[in-house]
């Protein structure tokens, strides 16, 4: 699904009724004020909360930090979606590793070309909450093409059929916990496998302003010591996210990653918010602090 921000310790909501996330190490915090806990569950892997907000519209929470909103949640399910598959040159087999609030899912059967895409979430309850809290995310839910999969995302990428998919999606949370193995050299290396000739690997990233140095330079690390001959990370707007920044890095196994079906993208036979022609090119620009970070020529 969306992610989480590997710095948070701690969360409260207080007595004005205002849900914080804090992020001690960074010395900031985010604020949401909460009309009311819609709900309260533990799964077998985490704990999830929802609740209202007077103005970011309801709100997941798990293991307390932020997942997504209702009113910016368009931004990051896009921006994972179709960059990537306006890159490839005719994308038919998607999947999804993580992404239980189905709004990649969303995104991805957008596209008519597609005819065929998982979503692989290790915890079924996620999908629950956001068909109960977050029906218009799982309005595709139903699409004859749409499919699922509750289990470890890992070991279904192992036991993928060589060559068999255009698009990985890992939609997925920090690098720890369940999720810390999605972002490992092994698993590169197993979508790599996965994919065709002409395939697209993308990975959320976390945020520019704070990760650039650790784990946006290790993904660009472990992705090309996977096989991966081009790597590129595409920030966008997330606020809701620590710093209101975060980006997706794409893989490729052939193609450079700075040229995409901008025809295509311009003329796409379905409604966005945020994506369009001009926001992936602007996207794909590195700014510099990035460059030194990364180490880029």
């Amino acid at each position: 699904m969306s992610n989480l921000s590997s710095d948070v310790s701690m969360k409260e909501l207080s007595n004005e009724k205002w849900f914080t996330e804090k992020f001690q190490n960074e010395g900031t915090a985010f604020s949401l004020k909460v009309k009311e806990k819609l709900h309260d569950e533990k799964s077998e892997f985490q704990h999830i909360e929802i609740y209202s907000t007077e103005t970011f519209g309801n709100l997941m929470v798990i293991d307390g930090c932020v997942m997504l909103t209702e009113r910016d949640n368009f931004l990051y399910h896009e921006m994972m979606t179709h960059p990537a598959l306006f890159t490839h040159a005719n994308p038919e087999k998607v999947v999804i590793i993580g992404g239980g609030d189905c709004g990649t899912l969303k995104e991805v059967l957008k596209h008519p070309g597609v005819k065929e895409a998982w979503q692989v979430e290790i915890d079924e309850l996620v999908t629950q909450m956001a068909e109960r809290y977050f029906p218009d995310l799982c309005s595709a839910n139903k699409d004859p093409r749409a499919n699922f999969f509750f289990g470890d995302g890992i070991k279904w990428m192992a036991d993928t059929v060589p060559g068999s998919i255009d698009v990985i999606i890992v939609d997925s949370t920090d690098p720890v916990g369940p999720a810390e193995g999605l972002f490992a050299v092994d698993f590169y290396r197993n979508c790599m496998l996965a994919l065709k000739d002409g395939g697209i690997l993308v990975q959320q990233s976390e945020s520019p302003l704070l990760h650039s140095k650790t784990i946006i330079k290790s993904v660009h690390k472990d992705m090309k010591e996977a096989g991966f001959d081009y790597v590129h990370t595409l920030p966008f707007p997330q606020p809701v996210y620590p710093t209101g920044w975060w980006s997706a890095t794409m893989a490729s196994k052939q193609k450079p990653l700075v040229y995409f079906r901008e025809d295509d993208a311009e003329q796409r036979p379905f409604v966005t918010r945020y994506y369009n022609k001009d926001i992936h090119k602007g996207a794909l620009a590195v700014p510099e602090f990035m460059k030194i970070d990364l180490d880029l020529d």
